[in-house]
């Protein structure tokens, strides 16, 4: 798919899926793989990508989610409710994207109120 021939996988995926001869576990995975690759082939057109010099890998996602998040919440002791985290999430983005005070528009700065 790398090289740009994601239609051929998938044609070849969906003739191995023809073959009744493959045990039921094989014709399973084969056909949730084909599946998946279905759905998701707007996003698996490598070569397109590579043309436009968009990044192919989740290196960058990653690595962002690594410094911004998990180095943030992930600390020695420290323990989330997934509503607590959520809420500190939101906040942590906008504090990191520079829109933290659109969160709270209607505050003002003066330290007399």
């Amino acid at each position: 798919m790398r090289h740009g021939e994601q239609e051929q996988v998938l044609a070849d995926l969906a003739a191995a899926t023809q073959y009744r001869s493959k045990p039921t576990k094989v014709l399973k995975t084969l056909k949730n793989v084909y599946a998946y690759f279905q759905v998701h082939e707007q996003h698996i057109q490598y070569g397109l990508f590579k043309s436009k010099n968009l990044p192919l890998g989740s290196g960058m996602v990653e690595s962002a989610c690594k410094s911004l998040i998990q180095q943030r919440f992930k600390g020695v002791g420290m323990r989330w409710s997934e509503d607590g985290f959520n809420h500190l999430l939101h906040l942590r983005l906008a504090w990191v994207n520079g829109r933290f005070d659109h969160l709270f528009p209607n505050s003002t700065s003066s330290p007399n109120r």
